[in-house]
């Protein structure tokens, strides 16, 4: 009986993250986002995938600042001096940078989260060779 309640508790939770309306966390189109940083040098980007995706086949934004989203709550300060900056956040596909998005806006920082993460920026990149 238990399970059943938490596992429907568990549904219900995670069907009203992804029906939020976006309009909750700014968002950016990767076309958009590539121009971007291709013109300004300084933007600061945020990478909450893990260390070892950073490492895998869809690779890494040099200047990105990395910070798992299992370990941001802890490391939250790393980003004070960004505090007063726009932060743009990536992760895989943008569920993590969503969910990183909130939890920074939350806390006082002003945050864009990358539609389409890195899987899109690779397929761009790559489809533009």
């Amino acid at each position: 009986m238990k399970l059943s309640a938490l596992l429907t508790l568990f549904i219900i939770l995670t069907f009203n993250m992804f029906a939020q309306s976006n309009s909750e966390v700014p968002s950016i189109n990767i076309d958009d986002f590539i121009k971007l940083i291709e013109k300004d040098s300084s933007v600061i980007i945020l990478d909450v995938r893990t260390p070892a995706e950073l490492a895998g086949p869809l690779g890494k934004i040099n200047k990105a600042i990395n910070i798992p989203i299992q370990e941001l709550p802890d490391r939250i300060d790393e980003l004070e001096p960004y505090k007063d900056r726009q932060i743009y956040v990536i992760c895989r596909t943008q569920n993590r940078s969503y969910a990183s998005s909130q939890f920074l806006n939350k806390n006082g920082y002003n945050t864009i989260y990358v539609i389409g993460g890195m899987t899109e920026y690779y397929n761009n990149k790559n489809q533009n060779k």
